[in-house]
């Protein structure tokens, strides 16, 4: 997966959308407003991901490319490295991971 891929993997989920409210160098997702992948232009092999606690930390025991979240919170969130040795399916998973929580975190009446 590289930037472009993973750029038109994320605008694919339904109601998804791309801003830059960080600045020019931070590509960041969202759902509902609410940031579900964030990818600092500047090193566009990895990207950050909301995560599970318990899960984030098995994956970051089993795969060197998923680490603590680089400036977020630690719990919540994981940079994943897209270097080559995670699959696709893999990122795919991690994102759709972090998207399903921001969907399961909103009100009932917002959801979809």
């Amino acid at each position: 997966m590289n930037i472009e891929s993973l750029r038109d993997y994320c605008l694919s989920k339904e109601k998804a959308e791309e801003s830059f409210p960080f600045g020019e160098d931070t590509l960041v997702f969202k759902v509902m407003n609410k940031i579900f992948l964030l990818c600092g232009l500047e090193h566009p092999d990895r990207f950050n991901v909301k995560c599970d606690p318990e899960r984030a930390i098995l994956l970051r025991e089993e795969f060197e490319e998923v680490q603590p979240g680089w400036h977020m919170n630690k719990t919540h969130w994981n940079t994943v490295f897209m270097n080559g040795r995670l699959s696709d399916s893999q990122l795919k998973e991690m994102i759709d991971h972090s998207y399903d929580l921001i969907i399961s975190s909103l009100p009932k009446n917002k959801r979809f």
